[in-house]
């Protein structure tokens, strides 16, 4: 009995010092959400920052051609952007304005953290044909050529313009596009749009790489957000390479991928792993025994993920990628609309996203996934304090 109540005495203290290590992880968690990530800076934020755990991403069309309008819309846009990302209303704010006017600000995120909100914008190839720019547009920003296996839905494709909402509440992100939205009355609108949950890679080299809904890691190798070279090198624009206004921006290739999740739960582990070319458990490449071990294409099968995406099979390609899972309602198959909305920044799609994926075209990953939605977007540098997103084109 002395010695039952002894390990019961222990275990409860165990059990303690568990409790009391999660909840100093919970207050931790909690204080991180009260800071705020700076708006203004030489990269716009929400790329290569640590990524939060939910997205919200819009696509709007131009309504209008005046290019007036849109850099009033777009100052307006920077200025609500500015106050959001720091936990602050819109304008006046959803309360305590006059009885007789609509509030500036929607109020669903009233009492609610920063929650590490960032805002992301990027414009698509028909910008610059609507606001008679085609000059301007960047040699990096091409239309992407149809990819083996592609079924895009023009409708959830493209878009003059892209907000990506990203934090770790999903009623902050929701909160953001919708007074975005609401700001762009008349000069813009929704086009498409897209909820991400779980996010399915990392740019802070220390976290745990996350899964993805096959349950494999996903973005074990991505370039992580405090590598400046290889940030210089394959993610930030530079002035040398074509459109000077790009300088310190990014482009980003959006993709909704179908992932066929009930024929995947009904396939081996071995085959599993042989297709993606890594260990279930740790995450180790074949013929590995950690997760970022070096990968040695040889040891993996010739249409392995893996392999086919690794730098070394694609001339030294690399992206940084912020992906998030979704589930959005069933097929009318009986079977779940899910799968992954893949996020890639790179310098120039036409030496990142665009080899890699030809070179994905025999991926035996394939058979599960199906691209559905596409768009490509030149992502300008972050505004200075007084300037706005896009000011480097429009001014």
């Amino acid at each position: 009995m002395l010695g039952f109540s002894g390990a019961g005495l222990l275990a409860g203290a165990a059990a303690g010092a568990g409790l009391e290590r999660a909840a100093a992880a919970a207050l931790d968690e909690r204080d991180a959400a009260d800071v705020p990530i700076p708006f203004y800076g030489a990269h716009q934020a929400g790329i290569a920052t640590p990524v939060q755990d939910r997205l919200h991403f819009a696509a709007f069309d131009l309504t209008t051609a005046d290019r007036a309008r849109v850099v009033r819309m777009l100052k307006d846009w920077t200025a609500a952007a500015a106050a959001m990302t720091q936990g602050r209303p819109v304008g006046a704010g959803a309360v305590g304005g006059p009885d007789v006017a609509p509030p500036d600000d929607t109020g669903e995120a009233l009492g609610l953290p920063p929650s590490r909100l960032t805002l992301t914008i990027g414009f698509g190839p028909s910008l610059f044909d609507r606001l008679g720019l085609k000059d301007k547009r960047p040699p990096a920003l091409v239309d992407l050529p149809h990819f083996p296996g592609d079924a895009l839905d023009p409708a959830r494709s493209g878009g003059d313009i892209a907000v990506q909402a990203c934090a770790d509440d999903p009623q902050v992100a929701v909160h953001a596009i919708r007074n975005l939205a609401r700001i762009a009355f008349g000069t813009a609108a929704v086009r498409w749009s897209q909820l991400g949950f779980g996010k399915t890679s990392s740019t802070t080299p220390d976290a745990q790489t996350p899964r993805n809904l096959f349950g494999f890691k996903d973005g074990t190798r991505n370039i992580p957000g405090t590598d400046t070279a290889a940030l210089d090198q394959h993610v930030w624009a530079a002035a040398k390479d074509g459109a000077p206004w790009m300088a310190g921006g990014s482009y980003l290739v959006a993709r909704r991928i179908r992932m066929h999740i009930e024929t995947w739960d009904r396939t081996s582990l071995a085959e599993q792993q042989d297709i993606i070319g890594r260990d279930k458990r740790e995450g180790a490449p074949a013929g590995s025994r950690a997760e970022h071990d070096a990968v040695r294409l040889a040891a993996l099968k010739p249409t392995a993920h893996v392999r086919l995406a690794h730098p070394d099979a694609n001339k030294g390609a690399r992206i940084l990628r912020r992906g998030y899972s979704f589930t959005d309602g069933t097929d009318g198959l009986g079977r779940l609309d899910a799968g992954l909305f893949f996020l890639a920044y790179q310098r120039d799609p036409r030496t990142g996203f665009i080899p890699v994926q030809n070179n994905l075209a025999t991926d035996a990953m394939n058979e599960y996934i199906q691209h559905v939605a596409s768009g490509v977007y030149a992502c300008p540098p972050a505004p200075r304090p007084g300037g706005h997103w896009g000011d480097t084109l429009l001014t």
